[in-house]
């Protein structure tokens, strides 16, 4: 059985040309919190760089990280803190 977190990673890099794709497991500072449950793996933050979010607004590349995660949202996954950027603003040092 895998993780919840190969699991999204395996979902973001068949959904986006990825050159980066860094997860982290936040569920151990959420304990007690709405979603939150024992065994942790509900709340993450994500930094994904993809030349597939290229002229797309903040609000489209967070729709479209969504719709990937979509069946990890449904089987649980509570939060997930994105930081989206382009290899071109990733360069930049956003």
């Amino acid at each position: 059985m895998s993780t919840r977190a190969e699991r999204i990673h395996t979902l973001l890099l068949s959904a986006f040309a990825a050159a980066e794709a860094v997860l982290q497991d936040d569920s151990h500072q959420h304990a007690g919190h709405a979603g939150a449950r024992p065994g942790g793996e509900t709340h993450y933050s994500l930094r994904l760089v993809t030349p597939d979010f290229r002229g797309m607004n903040r609000v489209a590349r967070s729709r479209a990280v969504h719709a990937a995660l979509a069946p990890e949202f449904a089987g649980g996954l509570h939060a997930l803190s994105l930081r989206l950027l382009t290899p071109e603003e990733a360069a930049d040092g956003r």
